[in-house]
């Protein structure tokens, strides 16, 4: 699949309120609903048929699934029913209890749910079969579109459902984040920091519970505190102990919602409580602190009421937190933008987005163990200038996130293994080369690569400048990516794309026949020998004269490609060919240009690997950009990321050319700009 270059300049956080409408119609949710009350029918979405292709891409359902609307499955459908709450969420025959654990998560914030949940939605008289969702997708608000056709077996819901049969905004909404996703097969297997963030436009912090900080109770209480969105799961060892039941009735490899922290007191002393959901909507803890445990024999009914203590198999209880962190082994927390926060919420994170590519053959460098490439990857600038209160240094998070790869599932893409290294970074804002990290030790790093859609780590780093370089594990592979960086302070980062600049010396004069040195004659008499043996051709005449010089050197015959280029490059005189006194001048060019060459070609093989040629150009006096770097990557490398000399030259005499005409316009534009200032 081809990734073309994604400009990776800071831009501000996204506001939920600016959601672009996604609909293939170009009409937004308001502008359908009422075009199908005017016409009288129901919407049904063209972009997300009722058809298998918007279940499966790699299977046929097992069972024949009719689509129905909700009010051909209950006589009298409702969107949200006394109130969108945790229990509205029971797990169907679909492999996403990580979406459902953040939906669960998402109801304890009303404005966060409001928000990704338009709530002015109803089956009642202006129902029009249309609904609508917002959802955060690398520093975007969308507004996705859906009919309520909802696969059905005998009459129940297939996936996602309320315990009540007649409430349908979580079915509806999973529905939603299936077509942003491409299908519902898209949504089986993730994590829960993926939805919670794409709820929130939050950043996702994972802790290892058996080796979380000795403060991480009053870590999670904060967490929860803000708003912020906590999930946690128990690791398996293999597939097999995948959903597999412990003794204790929780579920391996099964996604978990924290809903709730407390301290209850317990025979005269305080016990720290942390309250759990399974999106099952049922089987849970049997342990202390169970629903029905005889440790609630001892707490008074005013503080089981202020905890909202119920035996009910509903699939949410309460837990002791030592046993919380035996159990268990990863926790994941979304911490909300200050987009999401009101403007009286302290803990605000300051926020700056890049967005990029990996291309292979330019950016796609891979990760430090490969240091002939690893250099050509993005770089990021990260200026921390103000450190944090009472603190030596400056708290920043870092989150790389890599892009759309879930819709991309269906073409076969996985999540790519990606990280990132945090460099010290040295004077001017230049794009950092091979030498300076074979000779310079990362700063910081993120603790692991890993094919998550993110990776995130928080840092404490002395106010400087650093280089951060995003990189996927394997060198080759493309995506698109988004990284993030919050910062308690305001960072500034600045891409380190290098500007667009040309610094070629001015071709030399030609030298009178009578001052030729004796180099001169000899090279004079080899043109007009040569030359007059082809002269009937000038394009095979400049080939045959360049192919001789080239003999002794290991690159193959040049095309006719390359001598058309370089007539065109060279013939001033616009008769066609070449005159001994311009192929002089381009043979000084070339002879540099084989230098170059040379110098980059390293096993000599009369081939350079593409990860080189931003060097090569800019020691020909090219600086390029990313953008320009990938697209000539494209049309002058092979399959292996092999540029040969034939492609080199032609490369560079393009590059001439464009140069020519960039100046030649400048020039015309100075003189219309003096011209107008002047009258």
């Amino acid at each position: 699949m081809p990734y073309l270059y994604r400009a990776a300049r800071p831009r501000q956080p996204a506001l939920p309120r600016d959601a672009r409408g996604t609909h293939s119609s170009g009409q937004d949710y308001e502008a359908l609903r009422q075009e199908c009350r005017r016409r009288g029918v129901l919407f049904e979405d063209p972009d997300f048929p009722a058809t298998d292709a918007s279940l499966f891409f790699s299977e046929k359902p097992r069972v024949p699934f009719v689509w129905k609307r909700p009010g051909d499955i209950v006589k009298d459908p409702k969107f949200i029913l006394g109130g969108a709450t945790r229990t509205d969420i029971c797990q169907g025959d679909l492999g996403d209890c990580w979406l459902l654990a953040a939906i669960a998560s998402l109801t304890l914030n009303e404005k966060t749910l409001a928000r990704v949940v338009p709530p002015d939605q109803n089956f009642g008289p202006d129902y029009a079969g249309i609904f609508h969702f917002q959802f955060w997708q690398h520093n975007e608000w969308l507004d996705v579109v859906i009919d309520d056709r909802l696969p059905t077996f005998n009459g129940r819901l297939v996936f996602l459902h309320s315990a009540e049969r007649n409430e349908f905004w979580s079915a509806l909404l999973e529905k939603a984040y299936a077509k942003l996703n491409g299908s519902y097969e898209a949504l089986k297997g993730g994590s829960t920091i993926e939805a919670m963030e794409d709820f929130t436009g939050g950043v996702g912090e994972m802790y290892e519970v058996k080796r979380a900080p000795d403060n991480f109770y009053e870590i999670l209480e904060k967490a929860l505190k803000r708003c912020s969105m906590v999930g946690c799961s128990i690791d398996i060892s293999s597939a097999a102990e995948s959903e597999a039941k412990t003794r204790f009735g929780l579920i391996k490899g099964h996604a978990y919602s924290v809903t709730g922290i407390d301290q209850v007191s317990y025979r005269g002393r305080k016990v720290q409580l942390i309250r759990i959901r399974n999106p099952w909507g049922q089987v849970e803890w049997n342990g202390p602190w169970s629903d029905n445990s005889l440790e609630w024999r001892s707490v008074s009914p005013s503080e089981q009421k202020r905890l909202s203590q119920a035996a009910l198999d509903d699939g949410e209880f309460w837990m002791k937190f030592e046993d919380f962190k035996v159990h268990f082994d990863k926790v994941e927390i979304c911490n909300l933008t200050p987009d999401a926060l009101e403007d009286s919420t302290p803990h605000k994170w300051e926020v700056t987005v890049h967005q990029g590519s990996w291309v292979r053959g330019s950016t796609a460098g891979g990760c430090r163990n490969f240091l002939d490439t690893f250099w050509t990857n993005p770089q990021i600038k990260l200026h921390l200038t103000e450190k944090d209160e009472g603190q030596d240094d400056c708290t920043f998070i870092a989150a790389l996130m890599q892009k759309d790869r879930r819709r991309l599932k269906k073409l076969g893409a996985d999540m790519l293994t990606i990280g990132y290294s945090i460099y010290e970074s040295p004077r001017g804002d230049g794009h950092l080369n091979k030498d300076f990290f074979r000779y310079h030790p990362s700063k910081a790093r993120s603790k692991t690569y890993i094919n998550l859609r993110e990776v995130s780590e928080r840092f404490k780093l002395p106010p400087g400048d650093y280089v951060l370089i995003p990189t996927t594990f394997e060198p080759h592979q493309e995506a698109d990516f988004c990284l993030r960086i919050f910062s308690e302070k305001k960072a500034i980062t600045k891409d380190l794309d290098e500007n667009v600049a040309i610094d070629l010396p001015e071709p030399p004069n030609p030298t009178p026949t009578s001052q030729e040195t004796e180099e001169e004659k000899q090279f004079r008499a080899l043109f007009e020998q040569i030359s007059g043996e082809v002269s009937a051709n000038p394009r095979e005449s400049s080939k045959f004269v360049v192919t001789e010089i080239l003999k002794n050197i290991k690159f193959k015959n040049l095309s006719l490609v390359s001598c058309r280029n370089i007539i065109s490059l060279m013939d001033s005189s616009g008769n066609g060919k070449l005159e001994f006194d311009e192929f002089k001048v381009f043979w000084e060019r070339m002879k540099k240009w084989i230098n170059i060459f040379l110098q980059f070609d390293f096993d000599k093989s009369g081939s350079m690997s593409s990860y080189e040629l931003r060097s090569a150009l800019k020691a020909a006096g090219y600086q390029l950009n990313n953008y320009l770097l990938q697209l000539i990557v494209l049309r002058y490398s092979d399959e292996q990321f092999q540029i040969e000399f034939d492609d080199f030259l032609n490369c560079l005499i393009r590059l001439e050319n464009a140069s020519r005409v960039f100046q030649t316009l400048s020039v015309k534009n100075k003189e219309f700009i003096n011209l107008n200032i002047s009258e």
